[in-house]
């Protein structure tokens, strides 16, 4: 697996220097500064006090940034299979398992890429501290356990079509329940919140953000995106030579 950093180079270089993300990244900043003029101008948002300015930040961030980080790894191998070029790929001395951390590694560039964008806009808002520490450090592990997830899609799919629209479904149902805000106050709700990555994030972050509460508070709902992180990544890294394959599903 000692020529993954290859594959990560050249998979990063056709992301941003293809073009593909600088345009991804331009239309997420558009979205921060439309967010950002609207809480500065809009009569309604304007109430919003400055920690509860920067939590919506975040969220919405993290929301993007991972939407994006699942996009982009959702092509990583249904596209090469569609576009003809996963054959040549596969003839060069780098292993399936090389191909998959690589491919894995070049995508999450995205995330680190929206981090920064976010950056200066937490910055005008008064949160560029902790917070964007916090969103890197937590926004990274759900970045790559669903970013993971992407990748599967694609290596399961001969379509690229179906593999980004299944990354986006299961993107839009983890998203949904974080926006009933009484959802958590209830046994039930309780327990979703938990084992949803996104909505655990984003419910141990707010406390910190908005209410100044420790780091160590509430750490119990980083075990969700923890463990799908670790659980993904140990799947992909151990049946990668059944994913890499020419037609997915074939032997």
């Amino acid at each position: 697996m000692t020529t993954w950093h290859v594959v990560a180079e050249r998979e990063s270089r056709d992301l941003w220097i293809g073009g593909r993300g600088p345009v991804l990244v331009f239309g997420f900043s558009v979205l921060l500064s439309a967010m950002t003029y609207l809480a500065a101008t809009n009569r309604a948002m304007n109430f919003l006090e400055r920690r509860e300015a920067v939590n919506l930040t975040v969220q919405v961030a993290l929301a993007v940034g991972v939407l994006l980080t699942v996009a982009v790894n959702a092509d990583a191998i249904s596209g090469e299979r569609e576009r003809g070029t996963l054959e040549s790929l596969l003839l060069t001395p780098a292993s399936r398992r090389a191909i998959v951390v690589g491919k894995l590694t070049a995508a999450s560039t995205m995330w680190f890429a929206c981090v920064i964008v976010t950056v200066p806009y937490l910055w005008v808002l008064g949160g560029a501290g902790s917070a964007t520490v916090l969103a890197f450090t937590v926004g990274t592990v759900v970045a790559i356990g669903l970013g993971g997830i992407g990748l599967l899609f694609s290596a399961w799919s001969n379509s690229n079509k179906a593999s980004l629209a299944g990354g986006l479904l299961l993107l839009l149902v983890l998203f949904a329940p974080t926006q009933l805000p009484a959802l958590p106050r209830t046994g039930f709700g309780q327990a979703l919140t938990r084992i949803n990555p996104i909505g655990s994030a984003l419910h141990y972050m707010s406390p910190i953000i908005v209410n100044r509460r420790s780091w160590t508070h509430d750490l119990s709902y980083l075990v969700a995106p923890t463990v799908i992180a670790v659980v993904v990544l140990g799947a992909l890294i151990a049946f990668a030579p059944r994913l890499v394959r020419l037609t997915a599903g074939s032997r």
